[in-house]
């Protein structure tokens, strides 16, 4: 049996050498936690140095959970570095189970097949099916999910996985799953992991910041024992035999960490007293206890891992079966390794592992490695092809390595870990880098199933899958530009092809057209193949994507004729949608929409899940443009909960689908639905999702008036060369967050970054969404121009000028324009007007300044942006008092105050404040308890004449006529009993009325 499936089955061993000692607070704590007696506890992360005793304290509470009636469960993560098994640690916890109990094993498989994909004898060499379809991702999470849910429901179940620093990303991704799901049993999951292990580029750091925000999981840290603590250890392992001198070096030595202790009394008893100057020194005491077959037992477990199963380590040992058995023997009484049920050996603890392999001659690992490689590969022993590949690697065999590298590459994509098989399949085309291997690989026969295109396809695929898209086209990219100038045709075709599909979904700089184009003419027509037919697609795409819709037409038909005779359903079915997005950049919404839902019932009756998702993409793009929200969120939500099913949420349109529907989930005003939608608290997205899903919420916190989320920007900042959406959507909120903080110079320089950015990347100056950046800037323009001077005013209005021309400059290069920018437009417009009007430059008529912003109330209100609505009309409302509409000025401002109540958008409410009258009563500024005869409005004004405000100034800011102050300050007069402006401020701060002011 090989070291991973024993130890995938074998028992959790115990770690009971030592007397648990100074760990009662911990132990309480920790039973507390997973609800050890109550069923009703949470997940816990356990964390601490490495040598703690993490694994001791486990021990004790995995026994205190049986005596209570627990079933536990336990899986160890392993430092296998890039030969990583995707789920090991599970399929170790579901590998003793169904050695264990294999009558209830085999219920949870007919109730939950797809964790026979876990089971380690699916998962060796020998054992592996040759022709397995892929698992999807979701099926699996979900299928371990039910499984530990009904274990849990016939007893009470805790299951413990340990060393997650080590672990794999498709187990942290699994961890996540089960940390952020509720269980309707009692299933708690503890992880422990080593915290001096986590540098600040360690992939287990993100992961935990998102699981400790989740309310089911708690974090305990095992810290070193106290010095009292640390005596009684030493005590107990060396009662009376130790001088108080060498007891308090150990103590210093060690500072608190059990197994140091451990170690360093071992040492003292077999050196006199005399304690090792290092680390691995100390580590290496007891191997120097041992005769020379004892050492090379040890040694050569140390090359497997912390964990080995006596067949395989019978080939690297060497040894004859008696010669064997007594090393082992001799090994274990020495409290190097622990025997191990099925027939296997762990050592005592990981450093022990660590240090003995460390201090192997090069010569001898190679040797091991070798011997370990030539048991897996001629089935002398069990093993996967992760295994073997690392091994191969290990001892120079780069020709196994290879083979056994890209069969674990294959073997990850069947259980849904794209990650994994992105580093086999890249450390795979490494290996084929080399002239030697690439030639040998060649001499054997296999160059065609292993060649650098099919390779480098794979692992661009797999990274695409796992969501890191700009990794699968730099992958591509890196390949085409070494293709030799005498490379088969069809080489060059099938790497312009992939390089275009990803594009596509990208804001990426590659001359698309330019490459389908060249694909198109270097690829016979006759005969017909699957190749020119997805070309044919993707050129059609290309056309489409520059709006040259002719081409796009001719060439998408042609695709299709194609993929009906050779039987391409993912083709026919994108060929359509490409033909459906056409005729909705044409003008022709309904027959989009046809298009369309033919498209997605075809591609989900074929099962082509890639095609299925870009037209559901597509469709609510579609039904956005029209204003059609709810129909859109629908399709959006419905992309993203395919690409969930099939694993591969961060993969192209899984991503769109999840972030487009928090962002039209915004727009509608179902800010709960976007905030759900953005949390993605334990699912660790890589970092370009992690960013646009930021972008948008960025555009949440801003309307909530949360300041501090500008601390994102300059992560977010980092992201705009790269992609247009979160440099839109992050660089518009920035300028609403910066005017409210009254930084006009910042919300200046914010635009400027963000257009020349954007224009850069898409190389158009009149992008669509700089109509929207135009119109928040002219409103700040505006907040500014009611309190500046004529100079600034003048200043403010000449750039209100430029920005206004830029939008206009947009719909002239636009075919046409849906409700969301015609709604923009028109407030850039009412803003443009405002600022004109506040400044008192070229201003506008009082009746077009209104009608400016009545136009804008409308257009967003068809639109259907709930927010926006409410703001315009807030500012419609300001317009109409102080033309003298009072009546319907309340009326506006009281259907704003309405929406911003609800939606707890904090600066809108402080802008109806402002106001005064906002139609309801709880957002009425609170009258003084000194002097009750001041009406709100009076209390504003009487704090801008405290500010030395003029009259017309008082004016401006309010959005009131100057005759109108004037009656409010001589109603300030007269109730303060002041005879001049100076007075009455005085009287007022002696009153307590001016916060801050007093005499």
């Amino acid at each position: 049996m090989s070291h991973t499936a024993a130890m995938m089955e074998a028992v959790p061993f115990e770690i009971t050498l030592s007397p648990l000692v100074g760990r009662t607070d911990e132990v309480h704590r920790l039973t507390e936690l997973v609800g050890l007696g109550t069923d009703h506890g949470g997940s816990v992360l356990l964390g601490g140095d490495a040598g703690a005793g993490k694994s001791r304290l486990l021990a004790e509470l995995s026994q205190q959970a049986r005596t209570s009636g627990w079933r536990v469960l336990v899986g160890h993560c392993l430092d296998f570095g890039d030969s990583s098994l995707p789920y090991l640690a599970f399929s170790e916890a579901f590998g003793r189970l169904v050695t264990d109990t294999p009558g209830l094993a085999a219920t949870l498989l007919e109730a939950s097949p797809a964790i026979a994909r876990l089971l380690p004898a699916q998962r060796l060499l020998a054992g592996a099916e040759t022709d397995r379809q892929p698992t999807d991702r979701a099926s699996l999470l979900d299928a371990v999910h039910g499984a530990l849910g009904r274990l849990g429901a016939e007893l009470p179940l805790l299951l413990v996985i340990e060393d997650v620093h080590w672990a794999d990303q498709s187990t942290r991704d699994l961890l996540s799953f089960l940390f952020s799901r509720q269980f309707d049993a009692p299933v708690t999951v503890v992880a422990s992991y080593r915290s001096d292990e986590l540098h600040r580029r360690h992939p287990l750091r993100a992961a935990l910041a998102e699981w400790t925000r989740l309310p089911a999981v708690s974090r305990l840290q095992l810290d070193p024992l106290p010095q009292a603590a640390a005596r009684d250890l030493i005590r107990g392992l060396q009662p009376g035999t130790l001088g108080e001198r060498d007891l308090q070096l150990i103590v210093e030595r060690a500072e608190g960490n059990p197994f140091f202790i451990e170690e360093l009394v071992a040492a003292a008893e077999v050196s006199g007293g005399a304690l090792p100057s290092n680390l691995a020194d100390l580590l290496l005491v007891r191997l120097d206890q041992l005769d020379d077959a004892g050492r090379l037992v040890v040694r050569a477990a140390s090359v497997v891992g912390r964990r080995v199963p006596h067949d395989l380590l019978a080939q690297g040992a060497g040894l004859d079966s008696s010669s064997l058995d007594q090393a082992l023997r001799a090994a274990v009484e020495a409290n190097v390794l622990i025997a191990v049920e099925p027939d296997s050996y762990a050592f005592r603890h990981a450093l022990l592992a660590e240090a003995v392999y460390q201090d192997l001659l090069p010569g001898e690992r190679v040797r091991l490695h070798a011997a370990y490689a030539t048991a897996l590969a001629t089935g002398q022993a069990d093993g996967t092809a992760a295994e073997l590949a690392r091994h191969a690697r290990a001892s120079h065999d780069l020709v196994t390595a290879l083979r056994a590298s890209v069969q674990a590459g294959d073997e990850a994509m069947v259980v849904g870990g794209p990650d994994e098989a992105a580093r086999h399949y890249e450390l795979a085309l490494e290996l084929l880098a080399d002239p030697g291997v690439a030639t040998a690989v060649s001499d054997d026969g296999d160059a065609t199933a292993l060649d650098p295109i099919s390779l480098v396809l794979r692992a661009s695929n797999a990274a695409a899958a796992a969501g890191h898209w700009f990794r699968a086209i730099a992958l591509v990219e890196e390949q085409l530009r070494a293709l030799p100038a005498d490379a088969p045709v069809i080489d060059r075709v099938r790497l312009l092809q992939a390089v275009a599909e990803f594009a596509l979904h990208l804001d990426s700089p590659i001359d698309i057209l330019a490459m389908t184009t060249e694909a198109v003419q270097l690829l016979p027509a006759e005969p017909p193949t699957a190749l020119r037919a997805r070309v044919l697609n993707t050129h059609a795409r290309a056309f489409a994507d520059r709006a040259r819709y002719d081409e796009a037409i001719q060439f998408a038909i042609k695709a299709q004729q194609l993929a009906r005779e050779l039987r391409l359903p993912d083709v026919g079915a994108d060929a359509a949608t490409t033909l459906a997005r056409i005729d909705k950049d044409a003008g022709d919404p309904r027959a989009s929409e046809t298009w369309l839902l033919e498209a997605i019932a075809d591609a989900r009756a074929s099962g082509e899940m890639a095609s299925e998702l870009r037209a559901l993409c597509t469709l609510g793009t579609l039904y956005y443009n029209q204003g059609r929200l709810g129909p859109a969120i629908e399709a959006y939500q419905g992309a993203g909960r395919r690409a969930q099913e099939a694993g591969r949420p961060w993969a192209p349109y899984g991503l769109d689908g999840l972030s487009l529907s928090a962002l039209v989930a915004h727009v509608s005003g179902d800010w709960e639905l976007a905030d759900r939608t953005l949390d993605v608290s334990g699912q660790s997205p890589p970092e370009f999702a992690e960013a646009l899903l930021g972008a948008i919420g960025m555009q949440l916190a801003a309307d909530r008036g949360e300041v501090a989320a500008l601390d994102r920007m300059p992560e977010l900042r980092g992201w705009w060369r790269r992609d247009g959406l979160i440099g839109i959507t992050s660089g518009g909120a920035a300028i609403d967050l910066l005017g409210q903080r009254g930084d006009l110079a910042g919300v200046l320089a914010m635009y400027d970054d963000v257009v020349a950015s954007v224009s850069a990347l898409w190389q158009n100056m009149a992008f669509h969404a700089r109509i929207r950046l135009s119109a928040l800037v002219l409103g700040q323009l505006a907040t500014a121009a009611a309190t500046a001077n004529a100079a600034e005013r003048d200043t403010l209005v000449a750039r209100g000028a430029a920005l206004a021309a830029s939008a206009v400059k947009v719909t002239e290069d636009e075919r046409s324009q849906g409700p969301e920018g015609l709604a923009w437009l028109a407030r850039a417009n009412a803003e443009y007007a405002r600022l004109r009007w506040l400044a008192g430059v070229n201003a506008p008529a009082e009746s077009e300044l209104v009608e400016a912003w009545r136009a804008t109330v409308g257009a967003f209100e068809h639109f259907g942006h709930v927010h926006e609505t409410a703001r315009s009309r807030a500012r419609l409302a300001a317009v109409l008092r102080a033309t003298g509409h009072t009546t319907e000025a309340s009326e506006q401002a009281a259907q704003a105050h309405e929406v911003a109540a609800r939606l707890r958008a904090r600066p809108l409410l402080a802008e109806l404040r402002g106001l005064g009258e906002t139609g309801t009563t709880t957002s009425r500024p609170t009258r003084s308890a000194t002097d009750d005869s001041l009406t709100p409005r009076e209390a504003e004004v009487l704090a801008l004449v405290a500010a030395g405000r003029s009259n017309g100034e008082i004016a401006g800011q309010l959005f009131i006529s100057t005759k109108t102050v004037s009656v409010h300050v001589s109603n300030i007069l007269a109730k303060l009993g002041a005879a001049s402006r100076t007075e009455a401020v005085a009287l007022a701060g002696r009153r307590g009325l001016l916060p801050g002011v007093s005499h």
